[in-house]
């Protein structure tokens, strides 16, 4: 039993390494690998919540997603701000605050 168990585990570790490699290449192609953690969890649950019409999304929902909800208050406020200064959120017209649009590239670019 103890040798199926570690069979198991160690296919299992195999085929996380396997998407891990296949994650940072994806990241690395697209750009992203410049990215802190804490900004690609922000950027992907922006990304998540504002689906494929590109909705506005609220801090408050971005804050509250799976991928972030376990990010200190003052980390995920400078994610965001780092995001908006790199162009790969924007404050969305006709809000105040805290009501943003997820571009599918940096400004500019």
């Amino acid at each position: 039993m103890a040798t199926i168990l570690s069979n198991k585990f160690h296919k299992n570790l195999s085929a996380l390494f396997e998407l891990r490699s296949m994650l940072r290449e994806m990241e690395h192609e697209i750009g992203f690998d410049s990215l802190s953690q804490v900004e690609l969890d922000v950027f992907l649950a922006a990304h998540a919540l504002s689906g494929e019409r590109e909705e506005v999304v609220t801090s408050d929902d971005i804050r509250n997603h799976d991928l972030t909800a376990g990010i200190a208050q003052a980390s995920y406020h400078r994610a965001l701000r780092s995001l908006i200064s790199m162009g790969l959120l924007e404050k969305a017209d006709g809000y105040k605050s805290r009501h943003y649009l997820v571009r599918s590239h940096p400004a500019g670019s």
